[in-house]
């Protein structure tokens, strides 16, 4: 039975270290969160950031606009706490007609990491605000004894939110981990899965990830949250817990560390800007 990667027990100890950092600051960092409509997963997760923001000591402010906003009103909106604030986050998903206001959001203030600014200085490893979740999972590998450098990770799924980022982190120099990026074309999936020393499982499947796909003794990240009949379930089966040596919980594994890299950019931007 292989054992637990605590992501809880884990960004506990990175909040401790930023609300040092913020205590020693002369203005609280300031972080907005611009919600469209009334998403359930959506005001869930504003719920979990502002709960983080309070711990660490964060000024945050929520802004809960009718799903009938303007393209003209939320940029004007926008527009105006790109002067204010250290971090602005548009709470996803958004009408269509809305998304390129996302690109408006200074690539300095955008502690979420997408914009396609810091998406271009990542590839290039240049410094600049890292997606969160790819972030909490190099911070999850290193603080719980997982040195990713010279192991062969494969992730399956290439989001620009999840896998290609992490895919381009985990390659860095300094990092140095060789990296297979898996997707839904991918041929011979289970074959490239049973190679991994880490497998980081990110396509919002439920259960895809079985035992038979699994190398005895390999990390699994699991990635994946699922609302199913049973509760919240990742993309990898219980059942992978037979043959992996440790394995993040669903939940309680990487989405503290979504949440807690989220403070982390927003300290980080206050310090910088």
């Amino acid at each position: 039975m292989s054992l637990i990667i605590d992501g809880k027990k884990i960004a506990k100890e990175i909040e401790i270290e930023l609300t040092a950092k913020v205590s020693s600051m002369e203005n609280a960092p300031r972080l907005s969160v611009v919600q469209i409509g009334d998403d359930p997963a959506s005001a869930s997760y504003i719920k979990a950031k502002a709960n983080a923001a309070s711990r660490v000591g964060i000024h945050l402010t929520h802004h809960h606009l009718p799903i009938e906003t303007s393209i003209e009103e939320l940029k004007s909106l926008v527009n105006d706490l790109n002067e204010s604030e250290d971090g602005l986050i548009i709470q996803l998903p958004i009408p269509k007609k809305l998304e390129p206001v996302l690109e408006m959001i200074k690539p300095e203030n955008d502690v979420d990491g997408f914009h396609s600014e810091n998406l271009g200085k990542l590839v290039q490893g240049i410094s600049g605000m890292t997606p969160c979740t790819p972030a909490g999972i190099i911070e999850l590998l290193y603080r719980s004894g997982n040195d990713p450098e010279g192991k062969h990770v494969v992730i399956v799924g290439r989001s620009t939110i999840v896998g290609t980022p992490l895919s381009l982190l985990l390659s860095q120099k300094g990092v140095d981990a060789t990296v297979t990026l898996c997707h839904s074309r991918t041929k011979y999936l289970e074959e490239h899965c049973k190679e991994a020393d880490i497998l980081v499982a990110a396509v919002g499947k439920a259960n895809m990830i079985t035992k038979d796909m699994v190398k005895p003794g390999a990390i699994i990240i699991d990635v994946g949250v699922n609302r199913t009949s049973e509760g919240l379930v990742g993309d990898v089966s219980t059942e992978v817990k037979e043959v992996a040596s440790q394995i993040t919980p669903v939940p309680g594994g990487v989405g503290p560390m979504t949440v807690v890299m989220l403070m982390s950019n927003t300290v980080k931007s206050a310090l910088e800007n």
